[in-house]
């Protein structure tokens, strides 16, 4: 497995600083950040953006791996706003061969509870994927649709359902246990049975419940606010996600790829050691897991 650092993680770093942080921290890769305003991350529509990226990435023998674009547009019913999502994802597949990534995480457009015209906003999704799984194909990138509150692929199943309708192997399943435990949807063994065949990338990160018993609710994509949040995120193990579990069964099913630790010191740092730390710490606990894992075999 590739054990892979976010940049997530590392708000107020340089992305050269953060490569280094990760390289540091025993990490074998990088998933980065593409996005206007953020020090750690690759600007969108700016290729000179993407060639420092890489030059970085080769300067510090860390590899970039994925790229992590917030477009939330390629559900919208306005064809304007769902052209500008398209045309950043391509811009972003172009990004991705200029640093050599080979998966690019993908928001399943913008949806929360409330809004109206499920099935217009969901066509518009499924077109959009289904145009730009032909710009990965050729570009040799898999678009990995996140299971993620706050858009149309929140729970496993429709991430599931998504990528099967759009039937592209340039389309895949970026598995985030994490998301569907804090949203109290599927446990880790039934979206296994739902999406584990088309899983594409894995996030792994850890949390432990304010209250488990409270409505999960989110009036953002990207994150939970302060005030919305039942959880407090944690190191991975040690937390209530059960790792080695489902590290086991991504081995069983063949998966040996990327591991990307998704540390979200960036929106929730009161909860977290410091990157150095908590990365560092992170990466030891999952090469453990991994390490007892091989040894059952």
């Amino acid at each position: 497995m590739i054990i892979a650092g976010h940049t997530l993680g590392t708000p107020g770093y340089e992305l050269d600083q953060a490569l280094r942080l990760f390289k540091t921290a025993g990490l074998d890769a990088a998933e980065v950040i593409y996005q206007d305003d953020y020090a750690a991350a690759i600007r969108p529509f700016d290729i000179k953006s993407a060639k420092q990226a890489a030059a970085s990435a080769s300067a510090e023998g860390m590899p970039i791996v994925g790229l992590t674009p917030y477009t939330t547009s390629i559900n919208d019913v306005d064809p304007k706003h769902w052209q500008e999502g398209v045309d950043e994802f391509r811009a972003c597949i172009e990004a991705a061969q200029e640093v050599g990534a080979r998966k690019i995480r993908v928001y399943a457009g913008s949806w929360h509870p409330g809004d109206a015209d499920q099935a217009a906003h969901w066509e518009q999704l499924r077109t959009a994927l289904q145009v730009l799984a032909n710009d990965a194909a050729a570009a040799g990138v898999i678009l990995c649709v996140e299971n993620h509150f706050g858009t149309m692929t929140q729970t496993a199943a429709d991430t599931a359902r998504l990528v099967r309708e759009v039937g592209s192997p340039a389309v895949r399943v970026l598995y985030d246990q994490a998301n569907l435990t804090f949203t109290h949807d599927e446990a880790w063994t039934e979206a296994f049975e739902i999406q584990g065949d088309l899983v594409g990338h894995v996030h792994v990160k850890d949390l432990v419940f304010k209250d488990p018993d409270a409505p999960f609710r989110a009036s953002d994509t990207a994150r939970v606010k302060a005030e919305e949040r039942a959880v407090m995120s944690r190191v991975v193990g040690t937390g209530v996600l059960p790792w080695t579990d489902i590290l086991r069964e991504l081995v069983r099913r063949g998966y040996d790829d990327v591991l990307t630790l998704e540390y979200e010191y960036r929106w929730h740092p009161q909860d977290l050691p410091e990157p150095a730390v908590g990365f560092a710490e992170s990466a030891r606990a999952v090469r453990t897991m991994l390490a007892s894992i091989e040894q059952t075999q």
